[in-house]
């Protein structure tokens, strides 16, 4: 098997590989066998494959630039020349001779793409430039300012064209920044007196909210504030400095005011949570009238407990809907119970009672007859239409003789 393999071991121990060129020497292994030593310098040429499987598959996958791929390719050959290695040797030369043509259309490909990110460039910066001209044509003093920033960040980042291109774009582009920077010069200039004048009318509205912080009116003074803070919006920016004072003594003011305001409120919520808990335990006794047997009793025990509901006062508002309705729950068993006895003594009810049974009673003998009549003439369908109708209108007449027993 030596003899036919990439490689064989003299009888002094040393290794030959061969190649198309004929045998190499590759080392020396004096002391083994010759299976030994082939399995030895076979594992160093399986290195020597992988590292080539693995240039390979990146090459051919695009992970490694034309230039790196280039010197890989290089350095592994130059490997595979000098290696002490058993195997085909020259079939890795061979595979890695073959990524040259791949290598190269690669590098034209990378050289496309440069040319084309070029082009994106230009079309980019002219982008870019006429973008900054219509800011500077505009009044956007707000965001223009921060959009051309944007904008000039954008251009550093983008790659140089030749150097007419890019001197004509970057001109155009930084006069609309010049102009656009000159006009907000000016506009700012205008308001200037603007905030003076501003300034004027923070100092009335922060001295009328000072009169007002101690005020305990509460409910129309809290609308006064809301007003005189529309106010305050509404004179739009004064001086800085000024402007930061003025607006502390309106919200020292101001919370002054809502503080003292919701102290009370405070005070009342701690008084509506005493009464909720009250509520709910009369609730317990107003609930225990339930079931009710007796619609007067129960009405003259809902009422003294009612005059007792009421002289509890207010509570917290996300209570109120939950607490009102167990009591409308009640009250409404008790207005039927009322209803109940009502009709139930009803002298017209009673006589529209009484004649539902009486025309059930001669509707069912009326129906018996013509059940035997059709039997007698021999009219199975018939008779039985109308033996099905008796049964229907005797469960009726249960009901309405129910419904009478209730007036007894």
């Amino acid at each position: 098997m030596a003899e036919e393999s990439w490689g064989r071991v003299a009888e002094d121990g040393t290794v030959f590989v061969r190649t198309k060129d004929g045998e190499r020497a590759v080392g020396q292994w004096p002391d083994a066998n010759p299976e030994e030593a082939l399995a030895f310098y076979t594992r160093r040429f399986d290195a020597l494959a992988f590292e080539v499987d693995l240039l390979e598959k990146r090459v051919q996958a695009g992970t490694v630039s034309p230039d790196d791929a280039r010197a890989a390719v290089k350095k592994v050959t130059g490997a595979i020349d000098e290696a002490q290695a058993v195997g085909d040797l020259d079939g890795l030369r061979t595979r890695l001779d073959a990524l040259a043509p791949l290598v190269a259309q690669q590098r034209e490909k990378k050289k496309a793409e440069r040319a084309a990110k070029v082009e994106e460039a230009r079309d980019a910066k002219t982008k870019i430039a006429t973008e900054a001209e219509t800011i500077a044509a505009g009044t956007d003093w707000r965001h223009g300012v921060t959009r051309l920033r944007e904008l000039l960040d954008e251009w550093k980042a983008l790659p140089r064209l030749d150097k007419s291109s890019d001197d004509e774009l970057w001109h155009r582009f930084s006069s609309a920044r010049t102009t656009y920077t000159r006009h907000r010069k000016q506009h700012f200039s205008e308001l200037s007196s603007k905030r003076d004048e501003a300034a004027v009318v923070k100092e009335r509205l922060a001295a009328e909210a000072e009169g007002l912080s101690s005020n305990t009116d509460w409910g129309p003074t809290s609308g006064r504030f809301r007003d005189l803070m529309r106010q305050w919006k509404a004179a739009g920016p004064a001086p800085r400095e000024v402007d930061d004072k003025l607006w502390a003594r309106f919200r020292s003011a101001q919370d002054a005011f809502f503080g003292a305001r919701d102290a009370i409120q405070a005070e009342e919520n701690e008084e509506q949570v005493a009464n909720q808990a009250a509520k709910e335990t009369l609730l317990i006794e107003i609930e225990a009238i339930l079931p009710v047997t007796n619609a007067k009793t129960a009405r003259d025990q809902l009422r003294d407990l009612l005059d007792r509901w009421d002289a509890i006062g207010k509570i917290p508002r996300d209570s109120m809907r939950s607490i009102d309705g167990r009591l409308r729950a009640v009250e409404q068993a008790v207005k039927s119970a009322e209803d109940e006895v009502w009709n139930n003594s009803n002298p017209e009810a009673r006589a529209r009672a009484e004649a539902t049974v009486k025309q059930l009673q001669s509707l069912i003998t009326d129906l018996e007859k013509q059940a035997a009549k059709h039997e007698a003439q021999g009219n199975a369908r018939k008779a039985n239409e109308a033996r099905e109708a008796i049964e229907a209108r005797r469960e009726w007449l249960t009901q309405a003789q129910n419904a009478l027993t209730d007036f007894s």
